[in-house]
């Protein structure tokens, strides 16, 4: 099956109000294609989950500065002094997870998992509305799957199919977002035919793809 489509087709379901989930990390590995579109669209009151907001003119920092998101949630917004400041004044809701903690949470959504226990945060703020579960003595937090809407990656190579090869950093969020949204949408350097890539570089299996986009190299 070709999954390759118009950025137009791929995006077409991310409408007010949508959760989405972007890949990268410090605007690395950010699906920069598709995150352009979408600035040039009306659609607004977006959630936002991603390691971090980019910088203001790279990655996601781009739709933080048109004010696209009602909600961030993320690990850690410092490079994107804007994001500070539309948190500081109450425009946009921003919900500060662990990094760790962020990566397993988006990992059991995609596994099926009903959560992760983890150490991190006990005794902190971040426990605060969270169950705790006690194994052998040692207190967790129960932390819950997080899912998306759509997620949107970014990758050096894909085929047709779907199979996705990373390149560097670019393996930071987007191989765990891949599972963990009901549409999952891929940005692609290089598009190859079914069959090129070698097995031992996939990634990120074409199941976990829906669409694929030509990126700026292609």
């Amino acid at each position: 099956m070709d999954k390759v489509v118009s950025i137009e087709q791929a995006l077409s379901s991310i409408k007010d109000e949508t959760t989405m989930m972007v890949g990268g990390f410090m605007a690395s590995g950010s699906p920069e294609t598709l995150i352009d579109y979408l600035c040039q669209t009306e659609v607004k009151n977006l959630t936002l989950i991603c390691n971090d907001t980019g910088l203001i003119d790279q990655g996601v920092g781009k739709m933080v500065m048109l004010k696209k998101f009602r909600k961030i949630i993320a690990s850690h917004i410092g490079l994107n002094k804007e994001t500070g400041r539309q948190m500081n004044a109450g425009e946009t809701q921003v919900e500060l997870i662990p990094q760790g903690t962020l990566a397993e949470r988006i990992r059991c959504a995609g596994y099926g998992l009903g959560g992760v226990l983890t150490p991190t945060g006990i005794g902190t703020l971040v426990e605060e509305g969270k169950k705790k579960i006690e194994v052998d003595g040692k207190q967790y937090l129960l932390e819950t799957p997080l899912f998306a809407d759509v997620a949107l990656l970014y990758a050096a190579k894909v085929d047709r199919a779907g199979n996705i090869v990373y390149k560097g950093a670019m393996n930071n969020f987007n191989n765990v977002m891949a599972s963990a949204a009901k549409l999952t949408i891929v940005e692609a350097g290089q598009i190859v035919d079914i069959g090129e890539l070698n097995p031992q570089e996939i990634a990120t299996p074409g199941i976990f793809v829906d669409y694929i986009v030509k990126g700026r190299g292609c």
